[in-house]
This record gives C-alpha cells, sequence and structure tokens, in this order.
C-alpha cells in the first residue's frame, strides 16, 4: 500500500508518470522504498530546500502507524 501511495504522489508531481519506478528493499529494521523519476523530474520531486520529499515521507510516516510497518524513502537518480 505504501509504495502504491508513493508511485501516485510522485507520478501527480512529475511531467513524465510513464518513468516513475518506486522499489522496494527489506532492511533489518524498515523497508526502504526506491523511487526514480526521470532526470528532469527530480527537482520536481525533491522541492525547493527539500520540502516535498519530506512531506511525501511525513505522509509515508503517517501511513505506518495504521499498519505498524516502518517505511523510509529513498530518491535515486
Amino acid at each position: 500500500m505504501s509504495r502504491d501511495l508513493v508511485e501516485y504522489i510522485a507520478k501527480s508531481l512529475v511531467d513524465t508518470p510513464e518513468a516513475v519506478s518506486v522499489a522496494e528493499a527489506e532492511g533489518e529494521r524498515s523497508t526502504v522504498l526506491e523511487l526514480r523519476v526521470a532526470e528532469g523530474d527530480i527537482g520536481k520531486v525533491i522541492g525547493k530546500y527539500g520540502r516535498i520529499a519530506k512531506a511525501i515521507r511525513t505522509v509515508l510516516s503517517a501511513s505506518k502507524s495504521r499498519s505498524g510497518a516502518r517505511y523510509s524513502l529513498e530518491i535515486l537518480e
């Protein structure tokens, strides 16, 4: 569910939504969601001073409280 949430938010922000992909990597304590977007859209996902990325992480942490799982978000180029 969290993977779909991050993908939906990212596709809403970028110019080329078909280039958005989210992969899950299991860690010891949490699941890492790796977000990849087109090279020209990376700034739109990060935002000025990282505000959009922080907001996505906040929504992700709010969704974890329902399921009990821990997620972290990495934005990859």
